[in-house]
């Protein structure tokens, strides 16, 4: 089973963390409380189960009544369900009934007049949502705003008196090793406590693309998604939302979204009913060793620009692809997944400073941040696969390549506008094989370099070999994804 697999969304397996602070305290060691009871007992109030209801569309012919369950042929069960059946189907026709899914979650109020903070899972394609409180007052819910990016969303109840609440603390000072406590609703039990420690903070755990978690040993089970994760002082930290686990229970392994990435948004969705988040406008990969080395980077570091879109912010900048974005807005980017974070952090129609390495040295520009809109991603068709044309053979990146011809586009469906040279074979167990190279890409520069024929291919690869580097720098054309590879030279 793998690791992607054992990830559970916190929708159907609740977490719980909460916390109250507007001003954090410096960061100090605590001992192990006596008990955790009494900020329990202030905390529990505010936070609150939610169970919502789905619609789902009718399974295959909407004529189609009920399936008759399973039993053995003949069976008297299996008459008595076939009878019953026929009996409520006016004329002896089928009755299409309506199935109805419905799933638990849990939240927390952060205003007294009713704003409720969960995960977007819990509440996603809801046609129904019930928000219950700790003394079981029920209140029907309706959606401010949510956020599929970060898994967050916002919900309001309406209630004749005012809510007990929790207010967001200081994840960033909140320190590996400091005791947390988690409130949700576990398998639709009800107000359950946890306790535990933070485990580790940044988590990368593949969920989306401002993946940023703190990890808890705290119990988290299905039911626990959407509640808070609090620190001592009942400030919320952590909005819990996921769980690594084989089985599907806690195997004391939680992900929780932190406060101070949570605010903001929260706080969005609030005024504007959707998160507003800073765009660049670019395309970006990881900058690997190898990557590091063509560059002329000390280290891995900083995001690498693969693509810049048109008219986007980065291109009226100057940014080009290429360029590796060492800081924006005098904060270090210290890796690819880093840079999409800041960016959307970044106020819209503010212009700040970008530092990149291009051509070996450092240049810093001026971006002014775009609003990021939703798009829809087109997958890139599959190259068709056909035995491979005679090319020219790089036996030191382990491909043959080829000039771009009218037969050559037909046969690996390329754009008309595509331009360089294309790869008609990669050698098994080859530099570019082993970087994910395949028929049908196109090469469009070579050592931050345009090329044109085979002949300029071969040219620069001989030239990096003879100035002693260990790698060349390819910039490749897949369907319309621009994405640069780093080949070993002679593997």
């Amino acid at each position: 089973m793998t690791v992607a697999h054992r990830l559970v969304l916190a929708s159907r397996a609740l977490v719980v963390a909460v916390a109250f602070a507007a001003v954090a305290m410096p960061a100090m060691a605590r001992p192990a409380p006596d008990s955790f009871a009494d900020l329990a007992a202030r905390l529990l109030p505010a936070v609150v189960n939610i169970s919502t209801t789905q619609t789902l569309p009718e399974k295959g012919d909407k004529n189609r009544g009920p399936d008759v369950p399973q039993f053995s042929p003949g069976s008297p069960f299996e008459e008595f369900f076939k009878d019953f059946l026929d009996k409520n189907r006016p004329g002896g026709q089928p009755q299409a009934l309506p199935r109805h899914a419905t799933s638990l979650g849990s939240g927390f109020i952060v205003d007294p007049s009713g704003l409720v903070v969960t995960n977007n899972h819990v509440i996603a394609d809801a046609d129904q949502i019930t928000v219950t409180l700790q003394d079981d007052t029920t209140f029907k819910a309706e959606v401010v705003g949510k956020d599929s990016k970060s898994d967050l969303a916002l919900l309001r109840i309406k209630s004749s008196k005012p809510l007990p609440f929790v207010k967001f603390g200081d994840s960033d000072k909140a320190r590996v090793g400091d005791w947390v406590l988690a409130i949700g609703n576990p398998f639709g039990l009800g107000g359950t406590v946890t306790a535990g420690i933070l485990s580790a903070r940044a988590r990368e755990i593949s969920s989306g693309p401002y993946d940023d978690f703190l990890q808890t040993d705290a119990a988290i089970n299905r039911g626990n998604s959407g509640g808070p994760m609090f620190d001592m002082d009942g400030n919320v930290i952590g909005i819990n939302t996921a769980i690594f686990s084989p089985s599907g229970g806690s195997i004391g392994i939680g992900f929780a979204i932190p406060s101070n990435l949570a605010r903001p948004i929260i706080e969005q969705l609030q005024k504007y009913g959707h998160a507003r988040r800073g765009w660049l406008g670019v395309n970006i990969q990881t900058v690997t060793d190898e990557i590091a080395e063509s560059l002329g980077l000390d280290k891995p570091r900083g995001a690498l620009i693969a693509s810049v879109h048109d008219g986007g912010p980065a291109q009226k900048a100057g940014i080009q692809a290429g360029d590796v974005v060492l800081t924006f807005d005098g904060k270090p980017v210290v890796d690819m997944r880093h840079l999409p974070r800041i960016v959307a952090e970044t106020p819209i129609d503010k212009t700040v400073k970008v530092t990149v390495w291009r051509k070996r040295k450092e240049l810093t520009l001026e971006v002014k941040v775009g609003e990021l809109k939703d798009e829809v991603e087109q997958a890139a068709a599959s190259p068709k696969q056909t035995p491979a044309p005679p090319g020219t053979v790089v036996k030191a990146l382990g491909l043959s390549i080829a000039d771009l011809t009218p037969e050559l586009r037909q046969r690996y469906q390329l754009a008309e506008d595509s331009a360089g040279v294309v790869v008609t074979d990669v050698a098994k167990d080859g530099p570019a094989a082993e970087k994910g190279m395949r028929a049908g890409d196109v090469i469009t520069e070579v050592a931050q370099e345009e090329v044109k024929t085979p002949a300029d291919v071969v040219q620069k690869v001989d030239a990096a070999t003879r100035a002693g580097r260990k790698s060349v720098l390819l910039l490749v054309d897949r369907q319309g994804d621009l994405r640069f590879y780093a080949l070993k030279i002679g593997g």
